[in-house]
Parts: structure tokens; C-alpha cells; sequence
């Protein structure tokens, strides 16, 4: 079986954020959070990471990269570019939001034959949903339809006290497959649980042991080529609805295979807690815990050396 790859998604625009949270220290010694991603995955068994960056960081991020980290974890650049279309398409004018998670994996077509994990720059998983997902595609499976899998976290331990945060709200079965996922783009912490809302008027509660997705998932190969096949239909819809922000997200395209029957997505449960820089002031309580989490034992101060 071929080594897995790490596909590490980093060229969005931090809009919430106000600048490139991929790059934000958070470590001692000017370590990201992608940084302590890498290490787990490193440790996880993983032993390759392509990132997926955007055209204004082309210049400088994949030389910084390779100095920082490249000796120690062999790391390529893939540039999610927003004129990157099917012949016949062109960018709406007025367009500057990237195409969403799925068209940034779409980035490393032809860079990828093997099995691959695909997370986000920005979000700190912990090292037990990385050998959770490594593990997985590492075990030879067998069956007629497609085997992916996600990492699901408690949703409690995945909100933020800053503001709203967008989560993939999963359902499951008795097995531990995902049922069904649905992307929620406005959840709010409150001393009721977690509320979310779909017109910005009226909020629903959550349940207390909702799963929900952090973009850790573990595909076959094969996936890139359901991502090629079905983002021409979305960019129909999108340029129709919403041609300036529509996203083609990586969960409606396992929730579209789902409903066709076409793949068993196993769900992985992780306890860890989440952490995460969507929101400038988040930033202190990310760098208090990640000072605790080295104080621990559990990270060296200097993760390269």
C-alpha cells in the first residue's frame, strides 16, 4: 500500500480574521498552528505534506517553508488559482473569494497517487485524530463503494467564545458511519449550548452530542477525480445563485456521494479539544494553550530543532 499523503489547505483569506492566520505565531519560537499539524502528523506516521496556497503567497511561503520545516518533513506547494475553471468557465466580475475547500484539494491533481488526508492550515486537531486518520488509510479495506473517513470532534470543544464559526454538523449510524452532513455557517456559543442560525434571524439549538467535522478527512485517490466530474455543476449553480461567494465545499461532495450510495464514510471520534485562530482576539488563549500543552511534555519548545 502506498505511504499516505497530507494535504494541507492554507490559502484562504483569513477575512474573520483580518490577514494570514496560516503564518500567526503561536509557538515560543514563532510556531503556526500548521507547524504543530505537521509534527503530529510527522509523529502520526505520515512522511509527506502538500500545502495549498494561494497566488499572493507564492513568492515567498514555499522558500520560507522548505527553510523552516523542509529538512525534517518533505513538504510541496500546489497554487489554488482563482482562474483555475473547466474550459468554458471564467471568473465573475467582482470575484476575489477563493472557491471553497473542495477546489483547493482539487489544486494537487496530478501531485497526488496515494491516499491522502486533507485538513486546514488554521485548525490545531491534536495528534490522536491524525493516527486516527492515518490509521485508516493504512488498513486495506474492501466492498463496492468508495471507504473515507472523517475525524469528528464534540462540537462543544470546537466552538468559539468570539464570534460565529461555520462546522459541519454530522449524523451518524449505528455503525459509526456518516449518515448525513450538514454545513452550518453561522454556530454561536451560549450558556443554552450551541445555537445556529440560516437566516441571521431565528437560532436553532444543537444537541449537546452533535459530531461535527473540522475538515480531517482520509480519501482514497479516487476522490480527486469526484471532485474534477462534480465541480462544473456546482460552478452552473453558483454562477446562477451566488457568483461572488458561492464555495464548493469538500462535505457537499461526500454528502452528494452519500445520498447517491456511492461511498461509507467511516466517522472517527476524537476527544480532543479544538483550537483555532477564526477571530484576532481567540489568539491569546491559543498561545496560552499551547504553552501549557509544551509545558506538559506533550510538544518540545523547539519543534524542528
Amino acid at each position: 500500500m502506498q505511504k499516505p499523503v497530507l494535504v494541507v489547505m492554507a490559502a484562504g483569506l483569513g477575512s474573520r480574521y483580518g490577514g494570514l492566520k496560516q503564518v500567526q505565531p503561536v509557538g515560543a519560537y514563532g510556531q503556526a498552528i500548521m507547524d504543530y499539524s505537521l509534527y503530529d502528523a510527522k509523529r502520526a506516521g505520515f512522511e509527506e505534506a502538500i500545502f495549498v496556497i494561494s497566488s499572493a503567497m507564492a513568492k515567498d511561503f514555499p522558500a520560507d517553508l522548505q527553510e523552516r520545516i523542509g529538512k525534517h518533513f518533505p513538504v510541496r506547494c500546489a497554487v489554488q488559482e482563482l482562474t483555475d475553471l473547466p474550459c468554458g468557465y471564467a471568473v465573475p466580475e467582482g470575484r476575489e473569494k477563493p472557491w471553497g475547500t473542495g477546489h483547493a484539494v482539487l489544486a494537487c491533481r496530478g501531485m497526488i497517487d496515494a491516499p491522502f488526508a486533507a485538513i486546514n492550515a488554521d485548525d490545531f486537531y491534536g495528534f490522536n485524530g491524525f493516527r486516527a486518520v492515518y490509521d485508516f488509510l493504512t488498513t486495506e479495506r474492501s466492498g463496492s463503494k468508495r471507504q473515507y473517513a472523517m475525524v469528528g470532534y464534540e462540537l462543544q470543544k470546537t466552538l468559539s467564545e468570539s464570534g460565529y464559526v461555520a462546522r459541519g454538523i454530522c449524523q451518524t449510524d449505528a455503525r459509526g458511519y456518516l449518515v448525513e452532513i450538514r454545513e452550518r455557517t453561522h454556530i454561536i456559543s451560549t450558556q443554552e449550548g450551541a445555537l445556529y442560525t440560516e437566516d441571521g434571524q431565528g437560532y436553532h439549538k444543537l444537541p449537546e452530542d452533535a459530531v461535527a467535522s473540522m475538515n480531517l478527512w482520509g480519501f482514497t485517490q479516487d476522490f480527486m477525480g469526484e471532485l474534477e466530474s462534480r465541480f462544473t455543476g456546482f460552478l452552473d449553480r453558483a454562477m446562477e445563485e451566488n457568483p461572488l461567494k458561492a464555495e464548493y465545499f469538500l462535505p457537499e461532495v461526500v454528502g452528494a456521494m452519500l445520498r447517491e450510495g456511492l461511498a461509507d464514510v467511516s466517522v472517527l471520534p476524537c476527544a480532543e479539544r479544538w483550537y483555532g485562530v477564526t477571530y484576532r482576539t481567540e489568539l491569546p488563549a491559543v498561545q496560552e494553550a499551547v504553552r501549557q500543552m509544551t509545558e506538559e511534555g506533550k510538544y518540545p519548545e523547539r519543534l524542528w530543532g
